[in-house]
């Protein structure tokens, strides 16, 4: 197979014409799925819910949809030219450091940042482990994880790694819909009514502050608009597309794989939209209603104790496993992004060729297997992984204005951007962009100003 990272004439393929065709050629949102879903969906919506009640249900369906007009207007920059993320950061307007622009550095430094919450990630793995196995210990199993993370992940192998998130999606989304399911056999059985109360697009003073900070956690962040890049070109979509000539044929072709991608964000979006819902009437049916509001990870042992009393001991397996699909999900995608991320990182630092397919792919192995490490240390060390998940926050808001100003750039500024553009895909897209930006900078006042 060809390097799909190198845009030549022999990988050209023409793009399905059928929706049903276009099914076929998915795969980079189940990725995309597998990184959305986790801590934050299964903990920050749950208690959002728990705080605000149903009033706010609106909130988290809106946070998963707006975002989306971001995500494709820069995929569809990468499908056009070829480009990885850290090229087309390295080619917006500004000063070098070294050899890489500014924003490279910039991204490269607020990365390193979201360590930590990599850390946090990896802890919220092993404290569900425990509470399925507890002989073993909570530092234990994060260093057991680590190392069963990298095995699965160091050859970088693109169909492996997209099988194993859909995997994982479909555990967690089963799961998901099952719990929310099994909910109406228990005393917080869902109403209609609730339901209508959480789409009538009111919210309470007292529940903004709650609102706001879900709206920034939920759907897609800066991170995985830049993963979503680099999936995009293994799954083959600019390759298929083929060098940009600007011939009739090449436009046909790049409209007929820009729609697959649409495809495929739009599924995606569908799919994790519909288990942040879950989890966050899982939250404002039962923990709501009993003015119950847990701190952090003993959210899981709460949830699941519910569902013990009215079901039986097996649903605390149950909701257990579940939680594990989740937050590995987030744990092993992540993994397999940041590999290739910093790989193309280090290629603008002049560190390796990334498009030397052997450096490339031995860069991907290493980091697959230093960065779990150091993630488990940091948890060993740090011991608090909600807080390490929430300290990611402020890094995402930075990366989503980043991302945000990258997509306006080429959308105006680059004749990628003038490529089958309509009204309403504009509308569209600024409507994503004031929405980001909105919450981004709240977010930024509320932790150095609030």
């Amino acid at each position: 197979m060809s390097d799909p990272y190198l845009l030549r004439v022999d990988a050209i393929q023409e793009p399905p014409v059928s929706f049903a065709q276009r099914l076929k050629h998915l795969g980079p949102g189940f990725i995309l799925s597998a990184a959305i879903v986790g801590s934050g969906e299964l903990i920050a919506t749950t208690a959002l819910g728990a705080k605000a009640g149903f009033v706010a249900f609106w909130v988290i369906i809106l946070s998963c949809l707006v975002k989306v007009a971001v995500q494709v207007q820069f995929a569809k920059h990468t499908i056009l030219t070829g480009q990885t993320a850290m090229q087309t950061l390295d080619m917006l307007p500004g000063p070098r450091i070294g050899k890489a622009r500014w924003t490279v550095v910039l991204y490269f430094l607020i990365m390193l940042i979201k360590l930590i919450q990599m850390g946090g990630i990896i802890g919220g793995v092993a404290l569900v482990m425990y509470m399925i196995v507890p002989q073993v210990s909570v530092l234990a199993w994060a260093l057991i994880m680590a190392p069963l993370s990298s095995l699965l992940v160091f050859r970088g192998y693109y169909g492996f790694i997209e099988k194993t998130s859909l995997i994982l999606i479909t555990g967690f989304t089963l799961f998901a819909i099952a719990a929310v399911f099994f909910l109406q056999y228990t005393p917080y059985a869902l109403s209609w009514n609730q339901l209508a109360t959480g789409l009538s697009f009111s919210l309470p003073a007292s529940a903004v502050m709650y609102a706001f900070g879900a709206f920034g956690i939920t759907g897609i962040g800066g991170e995985e608009i830049i993963y979503y890049n680099y999936w995009c070109l293994e799954k083959g979509y600019a390759a298929h597309t083929g060098p940009r000539d600007d011939s009739a044929a090449w436009e046909e072709r790049a409209r007929g794989w820009i729609s697959v991608m649409h495809t495929d964000a739009i599924c995606s979006m569908v799919l994790y939209t519909t288990v942040t819902a879950a989890f966050f009437i899982l939250g404002a049916a039962i923990l709501h209603t009993r003015q119950v509001v847990p701190e952090g990870y003993q959210l899981l042992e709460v949830l699941s104790s519910i569902f013990t009393e009215s079901l039986g001991p097996w649903a605390r397996v149950f909701f257990m496993v579940g939680a594990f699909f989740v937050l590995y999900s987030t744990l092993f995608s992540a993994l397999a992004s940041w590999g290739r991320l910093f790989s193309d990182i280090f290629s603008q630092f002049g560190w390796i060729d990334f498009y030397d397919v052997k450096q490339r792919q031995r860069s991907i192995a290493i980091l697959s297997w230093i960065f779990p490490l150091i993630w488990a240390v940091l948890f060993i060390f740090i011991k608090l992984p909600l807080i390490m998940v929430l300290s990611g926050g402020i890094a995402g808001s930075v990366l989503l204005i980043m991302v945000v100003y990258a997509t306006w750039y080429f959308r105006y500024r680059c004749s990628t951007g003038k490529f089958d553009v309509s009204l309403p895909s504009d509308v569209l897209f600024w409507i994503s962009i004031l929405s980001i930006l909105g919450v981004s900078v709240y977010g930024v006042y509320q932790v150095f100003m609030g």
